[in-house]
Parts: structure tokens; sequence; C-alpha cells
């Protein structure tokens, strides 16, 4: 299964969405998941691929991880995934 669908998958199972609604261009906000909600979504997404998200929650506007949007979200993780199998 390809890292982008999962984590559609998995984004939309926090957001109480199908997956097809999980567009890149949407915000976490967009999707109605709060800052908890995203942090739960993150230790999925972790827990799933076997990798670790540069993402603080107290200061999320300092982490690394780019929480912009799904697209961002999916283009970060993929990079974590492919330096992970590497």
């Amino acid at each position: 299964m390809m890292v982008r669908t999962r984590i559609r998958e998995i984004i939309a199972e926090q957001a109480m969405l199908e997956p097809d609604q999980v567009t890149d261009d949407a915000t976490p906000q967009d999707l109605g998941i709060d800052s908890l909600g995203l942090v739960d979504s993150i230790f999925a997404i972790e827990e799933e691929f076997d990798i670790s998200i540069p993402f603080n929650a107290n200061e999320p506007e300092k982490s690394e991880f780019d929480i912009t949007n799904m697209g961002t979200i999916i283009a970060a993780v993929e990079r974590l995934v492919a330096q992970n199998a590497a």
C-alpha cells in the first residue's frame, strides 16, 4: 500500500471522514481535527511506518514538521519513510 493512501486513511479515521475527503489542500482545521486529534494522528502515523516525526505539539510553529495542509504532511512523512528505508 502506498504511504500516501495509508496516511489519508489514518487522518480520515481521526476526522471520522472518508479517505477521499482528505485532500492535499485540506488543513487539519478544515477536516475538523483539533490539536489533540493531530497529535493522535501523528502518533498513529509514527506507529504505522515505524518513524519518528519531529513535531512538538506544544510549539507546532517551531517544529520541522510542516502541518500546513495534508499535502505538506504527506510529503514530509514520505520523506521520513524513505530516509528510514535507506
